[in-house]
């Protein structure tokens, strides 16, 4: 099977369907860090998503499409902040250009996102506890001809991090792993790359479940 993975650079997913002998790429505007540039494209993916491909999952960035960054529409006066506003439209654009792509199976994973109101609510909702990973991180999945995924080894939530609201005052809570994160960037792309992370209970299972062994 012919397998691109869209939006990826860590090269996650892609060296899960090649140890079941797809032939796989990630493609992303970054360099791979995943220890494999023969797989990767270092390139906009519309530049490659017609070249034949039976498979495609990809991972649009977040930044402008996670409800977590709401907040960021409106500036402290109320008005509108019409460039965060055009970000998000350029955003779901670029979504939609994915998903009607001439490729017969299709998956796009994001977290929680305007996706859902926007243009489709998603197929199915997976963490990585459902995976063997004892990590909480709600992905959403829209599918094109493809079966939802079936949990493989359900685990524990995972730890949080509790801390207090500088402005309300509140208790909340973070997963460990994401917060963890957060402290390790030391930029603004790196916060963002680690944020993104696909844990590797559900990238196997993406691999296993719709390409299995050749």
């Amino acid at each position: 099977m012919k397998v691109l993975i869209a939006c990826e650079e860590s090269q996650a997913v892609t060296k899960e369907f090649r140890k079941l002998g797809h032939e796989a790429f990630s493609c992303d505007i970054l360099p791979c860090t995943g220890g494999h540039p023969e797989w990767h494209y270092q390139k906009d993916v519309f530049q490659v998503i017609n070249e034949g491909w039976d498979l495609m999952i990809a991972h649009p960035p977040c930044t402008f499409l996670a409800v977590s960054g709401a907040r960021w529409l409106y500036n402290k006066d109320g008005s509108v902040n019409e460039e965060r506003f055009y970000n998000q439209r350029q955003a779901l654009d670029f979504v939609e250009m994915l998903m009607k792509s001439n490729i017969n199976k299709i998956a796009i994973e994001n977290p929680i996102s305007v996706i859902s109101s926007a243009i489709r609510k998603p197929d199915q909702i997976v963490q990585p506890y459902m995976f063997g990973d004892s990590a909480s991180k709600s992905t959403c999945l829209w599918l094109k001809n493809l079966p939802k995924l079936t949990p493989t080894n359900l685990v524990n939530k995972g730890e949080f991090f509790e801390f207090k609201d500088r402005k309300t005052g509140k208790i909340k809570k973070q997963p460990m792993w994401y917060y963890q994160a957060l402290q390790q960037a030391k930029t603004p792309a790196e916060r963002r790359t680690l944020r993104s992370k696909t844990f590797k209970g559900i990238a196997e299972a993406m691999a296993n479940q719709w390409g299995g062994n050749i």
